[in-house]
């Protein structure tokens, strides 16, 4: 398998290396030359359905028996036999609980995973890395726990100081790891975001360091998330099934897309999103135009600047890099994308729906959803709730994917329902443990010294 930039003017790269570039040279992101066809799919539990999965994007560059392993090792720290179970709240309704992994957050079913990939190739070769990420909560605690005992890699994840819950904050900034340092950036995700970015496209830097992203610009991390497409379709007989998606950054819902291009029985996504709608109203309008970003109850959602819409916008351009690089560039300048008609009727239409969620909506999501079935749901969870809610087709299974443990996000449960979500036995002590950040202003410079300065 090889890949190809979305921009069309980096060169072509194997997966082993493009799980250590992370972003392309020329700024884009990069996808597989060709979707590969399902394969037959495997007995055994989610561990064998992965490996399955994911074999035709890896190829020979990882050992199948090796990539097996590692996939049964990641997947055992879940705490929950079925690793992403299966919960129906209602008639042809169900929730997929993707967050039974250490951090508590659908990102550890792919950044477990991609950890022990990294480590693996790295020790291969004999060389180390740098990772940079930003997080708008989830990710970066994710991240730092896939890696955290890696002997080849070091992290360090920005994050927008106060704009993350107590949980996603803390666990981030008490890992007691040589190899894990947290930035507490005076801004928001967006700049974030786009800090990293400008680490990634100082080319000089970037090969210094030799740098790293483990966030969904990484395609390793979209590619390990289209497997809970096929298992939860797989759980439900096989039918076609539509997913509901809270969404951000647009790699989820982008996966399950995947998932359908291989042959996997994906009727439609619906792209959920709280009042930082651009997305919404991009699938309503054929138009995406960028705004201010306002705080929520649901802040990993907190996000104007989606990514990896750039891996469908690729895709919609027929795979021209010049034209998804030149429209990239025009959002980034003005704020504003458009697409033709034709585009959207071809590839927008007949899969995607979106729905918008305010916290007020949120908020009553969440307490229905508890006066209906005893379960309590985080405000991520609750969005894509009430998207599905607000868009499902009648006679089509709807799978809602939950992204967070209602724990990481106590005091909106708490608000919603009366009860107070505990944390698992594993986080228990959580808030007794110490903290180690560095806070740091929205300045590039500042935060390549301090990069630099923690590079072992």
């Amino acid at each position: 398998m090889r890949y190809v930039s979305t921009r069309g003017q980096a060169p072509e790269l194997g997966f082993n290396d493009v799980l250590l570039a992370g972003l392309a040279t020329d700024g884009g992101l990069y996808v597989p030359a060709e979707y590969p066809p399902l394969p037959e799919l495997p007995l055994g539990g989610y561990a064998e359905l992965a490996h399955a999965v994911m074999q035709p994007y890896i190829g020979n560059e990882i050992d199948s028996t090796a990539l097996l392993a590692m996939c049964r090792e990641a997947y055992g720290t879940f705490r929950h036999p079925a690793t992403v179970p299966l919960v129906q709240i209602d008639t042809d309704e169900w929730i997929m609980e993707l967050f039974h992994g250490p951090t508590l957050a659908f990102k550890d079913v792919a950044l477990q995973l991609v950890g022990r990939l990294f480590d693996h190739v790295l020790a291969q070769r004999g060389e180390r890395l740098m990772i940079v990420g930003a997080t708008s909560g989830d990710t970066g605690s994710a991240a730092i726990d896939g890696v955290k005992r890696c002997d080849n890699v070091d992290i360090v994840i920005l994050y927008p100081q106060g704009r993350v819950s107590d949980v996603q904050r803390k666990q981030m900034t008490t890992v007691d790891a040589p190899n894990v340092h947290t930035v507490a950036i005076d801004g928001t995700f967006d700049d974030c975001q786009d800090l990293v970015k400008a680490m990634f496209n100082d080319a000089a830097f970037r090969t210094e360091l030799n740098l790293s992203a483990v966030n969904s610009i990484n395609w390793a991390r979209v590619m390990a998330q289209v497997v809970y497409y096929v298992a939860a379709i797989d759980a439900l007989g096989g039918r076609p099934v539509c997913f509901s998606v809270p969404t951000g950054n647009f790699g989820n819902v982008l996966a399950g897309w995947i998932a359908g291009e291989m042959g996997a029985e994906v009727d439609s996504l619906i792209v959920g999103s709280n009042t930082n709608d651009i997305l919404t109203r991009f699938f309503d309008s054929q138009s995406m135009v960028a705004s201010g970003v306002v705080p929520t109850l649901s802040p990993s959602m907190d996000i104007q600047v989606s990514s990896n819409f750039e891996r469908l916008l690729f895709e919609m351009n027929d795979r021209d890099g010049g034209a998804t690089a030149e429209q990239m560039s025009q959002f980034r300048s003005t704020g504003r994308m458009g697409v033709e008609p034709d585009q959207y009727a071809r590839w927008i239409a007949p899969t995607f729906r979106a729905a918008s969620c305010d916290d007020h909506g949120t908020l009553a999501t969440m307490r229905n959803v508890y006066e209906a079935t005893g379960m309590l749901i985080d405000p991520h969870t609750a969005v894509g709730v009430s998207a599905t809610r607000q868009r499902k087709a009648q006679g089509v299974p709807v799978v809602t994917l939950a992204t967070a443990h209602p724990a990481k996000f106590p005091d909106a449960v708490e608000r919603a329902t009366g009860v107070r979500p505990t944390l698992p036995e594993h986080l228990a002590d959580l808030f007794s443990r110490p903290e180690r950040t560095h806070p740091l202003p929205n300045d590039l410079a500042a935060v390549q010294s301090y990069v630099r300065s923690v590079a072992r």
